[in-house]
């Protein structure tokens, strides 16, 4: 099995994340199960129905997270420098109409675009990892090729 790379803030939240499923919410769904079998005829007792779906999402979010978190590969970018574009990196690029953008790289599981967090397996990051200030990335996306000019990349 690969190794998943990870910043420290994300293994916490996935671990936080964890913890919330295991300690609050499969208990939950337990006492909610067990409630509407209280109700009579399961067959079409919806209660109990909805809550053994929330049970089995539980259950397999439960199961994906403690795999990820133990292949995970905790990489801290405060320990990372460099002047090329690797994991970790919080890098501002410019596509070919001036907007620019900053993304920090991050593993599969914490990406959150809206929030800055760029998913390493991404076309804009495969494009950029070994890049240097002032490289160029050409991302073919949905609404044609896009041109991105790297020109920034800090370790943070």
């Amino acid at each position: 099995m690969d190794k998943v790379p990870m910043t420290p803030t994300g293994h916490e939240t996935l671990t936080k994340e964890l913890h919330d499923l295991k300690h609050r919410q499969r208990p939950d769904v337990i006492q909610a199960i067990s409630e509407a079998r209280e109700h009579g005829d399961l067959s079409e007792n919806a209660e109990y129905h909805a809550a053994k779906e929330q049970q089995s999402f539980i259950e397999g979010r439960i199961e994906e997270l403690e795999s990820v978190l133990s292949r995970s590969n905790v990489i801290d970018p405060l320990k990372l420098s460099g002047d090329t574009v690797k994991f970790g990196a919080t890098i501002t690029v410019e596509d070919e109409d001036g907007n620019a953008k900053t993304y920090q790289l991050v593993g599969d599981y914490e990406s959150d675009i809206a929030g800055g967090k760029l998913a390493l397996a991404a076309p804009l990051a495969r494009g950029l990892i070994g890049k240097s200030v002032g490289d160029t990335t050409i991302v073919r996306t949905p609404k044609g090729e896009i041109e991105y000019e790297l020109t920034k990349i800090e370790f943070k």
